[in-house]
């Protein structure tokens, strides 16, 4: 009785190896056919980053000593041969497929020549474009890909240079529609000109070349309505936030500010005459007006509506264009040094 017993155990003992040896078979097999899915899916994401045709061509002019880039399709040959789980040194092949610096810095120079070729009124007309984009809610979200990444290690070529508040509700390239690489970015309490400020500014226009200068401020700042308190109370702050916001008050006009009544409107008024105080700041600069007589740079204030996500530009400073004093498309208002 216990030899017939102890022999039907080791039936049943066999038959659980031989389900469980089943399972992981399956198991296994499931494994590898996901794992040939996602390098393949990934050869195909590689693709879609491929530069066109021609584009491939201009970087083989550029660089004729880089060895042509191997097309990657999910037809890969790479893919085509794996049967089974592939190895770890075919998975790493596939995980990079030969971008080269040299092709990475021909695309950085092609699209740097691209840059420097644009006009003023260009470039702040797309940035009008991507705050469109964003507020309307069809924001494209530029994130590079790993080419353009590697292709932003030799240099930056940023067209537009921003002074912004450090408001956690006013991220710059996110409400612009902007990537990397695109914008310059300044940001501290209440958009403010100050010694750090101003000389990273003067690095974006003279070293970068950047074409447009803008001061961005933005509904409810808490440095600007924080200026707006009694000098006592502003002292009582530490030192240098005291004096940040003593130097913010002193262009409010808070005279003119003290018929407002309504908090909405007075909010905005203030902003916008910091933004505008700002402005005239750089105006006053002899390193940015000298490339704005040259029709180089365009320097505008713009103000950040958070509810609704627009960007209002106004008080536009820019190169004469005969004797019309209009601003350009999208701008509200102009500001012509020594004629105000």
């Amino acid at each position: 009785m216990a030899l017939v017993t102890g022999a039907a155990i080791g039936a049943v003992a066999m038959s659980g190896i031989a389900l469980g040896t089943a399972c992981s078979a399956q198991v296994l097999a499931a494994f590898t056919q996901t794992k040939m899915e996602a390098i393949a899916a990934q050869a195909s994401q590689r693709a879609a980053f491929s530069p066109p045709e021609a584009y491939q061509q201009q970087q083989q002019q550029a660089c004729p000593q880089a060895p042509p880039r191997r097309p990657m399709t999910a037809e890969s040959s790479f893919v085509r041969k794996i049967s089974g789980e592939p190895d770890n040194e075919t998975i790493r092949s596939m995980a990079w497929e030969g971008f080269s610096m040299e092709e990475a810095k021909a695309h950085a120079d092609a699209e740097h020549s691209r840059a420097a070729a644009r006009t003023p009124s260009e470039v702040l007309a797309e940035l009008q474009r991507g705050n469109a984009r964003f507020w309307t809610g069809s924001a494209t979200r530029p994130e590079a890909s790993a080419f353009e990444r590697r292709a932003l290690i030799s240099k930056q070529f940023p067209c537009v240079a921003i002074l912004g508040c450090s408001d956690s509700r006013v991220p710059t390239e996110i409400i612009f529609d902007q990537g990397l690489g695109d914008i310059f970015v300044v940001r501290v309490a209440g958009n403010a000109l100050d010694v750090g400020t101003t000389a990273s500014l003067q690095y974006a226009v003279n070293h970068l070349k950047v074409k447009v200068l803008v001061v961005l401020g933005h509904e409810l700042c808490g440095a600007v309505k924080a200026a707006q308190l009694p000098m006592q109370q502003l002292s009582k702050e530490p030192t240098e936030l005291s004096l940040a916001l003593q130097a913010i008050k002193t262009g409010l006009d808070e005279s003119r500010l003290a018929h407002f009544r309504d908090t909405r409107a007075l909010d905005r008024e203030a902003v916008t005459t910091n933004v505008r105080q700002q402005v005239e700041r750089l105006a006053g600069d002899e390193v940015f007006m000298k490339k704005v007589r040259q029709g180089e740079l365009l320097i505008v204030g713009g103000f950040y509506e958070i509810s609704s996500g627009i960007v209002d530009f106004f008080h536009e400073v820019s190169a004469e264009d005969g004797n019309a004093p209009s601003p350009k498309k999208g701008v509200s208002s102009r500001f012509l040094p020594g004629k105000a």
